[in-house]
């Protein structure tokens, strides 16, 4: 498991396990708070295509899917 903490996600930047669409590095670009400083909004962008999608940062956590960095 992926150790992610919300307040250092923003500008992290990922690597997607299985690469879809030749998309494979990944940046967190925008992260929402409410006023309990949950977060409620979290997009990741491509970083070759630009592609933004919006993501629940906790699907971060899990190792089959995302590794943390650029590998």
């Amino acid at each position: 498991m992926n150790k992610v903490s919300p307040k250092s996600l923003l500008h992290s930047k990922w690597t997607k396990v299985e690469v879809e669409n030749k998309e494979k590095h990944f940046m967190i670009t925008k992260v929402d708070v409410d006023d309990e400083q949950r977060i409620v909004e979290c997009k990741i962008e491509a970083v070759i295509s630009k592609n933004e999608y919006a993501i629940n940062w906790r699907d971060l956590k899990d190792n089959q899917y995302w590794k943390q960095g650029w590998q």
